[in-house]
């Protein structure tokens, strides 16, 4: 099987705007993820985590703060491309807010590792 690398982009103002949710909002909110984790069994690899404070690092050792709005990952199994999209059917980031998109890309294997 392959691997595939998703990653969740969400406009910069929502994250803004989250603010600290309650451990209920949070349980609440994670529902549907679990439900869509569930659905792709053992071809969810890592489900990951929200990601935050992004950084881009410039060649001569400074950084200045990502503007691509990435916002989280997930790494699953397919056997191939078409596979890996239709684990994401229905994916509940979609339908969060107007803005939202996902990406997906194959991770080659390394020769001789």
């Amino acid at each position: 099987m392959k691997k595939f690398v998703v990653i969740y982009h969400a406009p910069a103002e929502v994250m803004a705007n989250m603010g600290a949710p309650t451990e209920e909002e949070m349980k609440k909110g994670m529902e549907p993820w679990m439900a869509w984790a569930s659905q792709c069994g053992n071809n969810l690899v890592d489900l990951g985590t929200p990601l935050i404070n992004g950084l881009k690092l410039q060649t001569d050792g400074s950084s200045i703060p990502s503007t691509r709005e990435v916002n989280g990952y997930s790494i699953l199994q397919a056997e191939n491309m078409d596979e890996a999209k239709a684990l994401m059917d229905g994916h509940p980031h979609l339908k969060w807010v107007e803005g939202c998109e996902i990406e997906i890309h194959e991770s080659m294997p390394l020769p001789g590792m």
